[in-house]
């Protein structure tokens, strides 16, 4: 196996291109890399653990997503390190090394996609395949200073590729530019090129800001005077609290709620409970997925976050409560459907926070990782689409936002974020 010397991303490198010669492809002059998630014909797919490649064939066929990818005239030039099994948000590996974040090499370059997000961030591919499932590409974009874009659930074919939960697993992209990622969204998507659009409405979710470690003003001041820039101050901007929506609207969460858990100085509690939802229908569906294979193999999985002891927690897992589950989805995409509407945008931090260092303890993590998963929760249970804008360095460190849109906007929010993205850059230089 070969590895980037300088960022150690790779799993295997190689230069693959579609048969077809032409420049009038949408891709043309384009290279990407793929996560070590998806198949393609004659490899063996890894999933980030050697027992899992030691026990599983080549693959016969490559997965829909990629062979668009190449079709589109996009050239492969390897595939990239991975979480475990797809089971964290941190991205290192104890079997394959950590890909070095080349934003920040001393902090964490995020999971389970790590070595997608690295290879763009260092410049080694205009872009690269990953997967989200409950963040793992929205945060490993975030920790890498890159535009990452988690689709509509449902809209791009999983086929292909080794799942994690059903329910919830995406298959997204990263890029360093919007046009390319709105490009490789048009392909992906298979829509036509959209003119610029206008949001109806732009909603701040002023709690999940407040939450962030992150001074607010930092994050979200540079997106509000944009969007005033841009389309006026008029009716577009608006400002909720995005834990009551989801309290009032979202009945079925009441048993996910923590007896006692009032506060909301270290979470929103609804969101807790959205967090705690979401994990449960994952570990039941990992379950199904992989416990057998896992029983059978007892594989080797590192320490590294823990994921070992995550993966035997959803094997023993029970199926409680997951008709709930399923009901908490129904009734969030209903709520925010109606918040939203047809062309409104919801905008959130992220992560709560800047990227961990390298091989902290686990344990000082929970909180922050309590804390992201409220975040990240609300496109996986509710399946909008969801787009991590880069907002340069915080304190040495990449900062970012993201915006929501109803499940079916991928197009419009790809279209709106290139429309934003120069007025923003120059806001958020202003604000330094």
């Amino acid at each position: 196996m070969e590895k980037d010397s300088d960022y150690g991303a790779f799993t295997e490198k190689f230069l693959l291109q579609s048969s077809s010669s032409s420049h009038d492809l949408p891709l043309s002059g384009l290279t990407f890399a793929v996560k070590d998630i998806f198949d393609m014909a004659g490899y063996v797919t890894g999933f980030g653990n050697p027992d899992w490649a030691r026990t599983h064939p080549a693959a016969e066929s490559t997965a829909p997503s990629v062979s668009t990818i190449l079709e589109g005239g996009a050239t492969c030039i390897g595939r990239t390190i991975m979480d475990e099994m797809a089971y964290s948000i941190n991205g290192e590996n104890n079997h394959y090394g950590t890909p070095v974040n080349p934003c920040a090499p001393d902090r964490v370059p995020g999971g389970s996609s790590s070595g997608s997000a690295v290879v763009v961030s260092a410049g080694l591919a205009d872009f690269s395949l990953g997967t989200d499932s409950g963040g793992s590409v929205r945060v490993p974009a975030s920790y890498c200073g890159i535009f990452g874009f988690r689709p509509s659930h449902g809209v791009i074919s999983t086929s292909g590729v080794v799942p994690l939960a059903q329910s919830f697993d995406t298959v997204g992209w990263f890029a360093r530019d919007p046009v390319v990622l709105r490009r490789v969204g048009r392909a992906l998507l298979q829509i036509a090129d959209a003119h610029p659009v206008r949001p109806a409405q732009l909603i701040i979710a002023e709690d999940c800001f407040q939450l962030s470690s992150i001074p607010s003003d930092r994050v979200k001041q540079g997106l509000v005077h944009s969007v005033e820039k841009l389309f006026g101050a008029g009716h577009v901007l608006k400002h909720a609290n995005l834990g009551d929506v989801v309290k009032d609207k979202v009945p079925s969460l009441n048993c996910f709620f923590e007896k006692g858990n009032t506060s909301q100085e270290d979470n929103i509690p609804s969101l807790a409970a959205l967090s705690s939802a979401m994990r449960t229908l994952e570990r039941h569906e990992f379950k199904n997925n992989h416990g057998e294979w896992i029983i059978t193999v007892r594989p080797d999985i590192g320490p590294a976050d823990r994921i070992n002891e995550r993966v035997w927690e959803a094997v023993r897992a029970t199926d409680e409560n997951i008709d709930i589950c399923h009901s908490v989805k129904t009734e969030l995409c209903a709520a925010l459907t109606e918040l939203l509407g047809d062309t409104g945008v919801l905008a959130i931090p992220t992560v709560p926070g800047l990227p961990p260092k390298l091989h902290t303890d686990p344990t000082s993590l929970e909180a922050y990782r309590h804390r992201a998963f409220s975040f990240l929760s609300i496109a996986v249970v509710s399946g909008f689409c969801q787009v991590v804008i880069p907002l340069g360095m915080y304190e040495g460190l990449p900062v970012s936002v993201s915006l929501l849109a109803k499940h079916g906007s991928d197009g419009f929010l790809l279209s709106l974020v290139e429309t934003l993205y120069a007025t923003l850059k120059e806001q958020v230089g202003s604000l330094k």
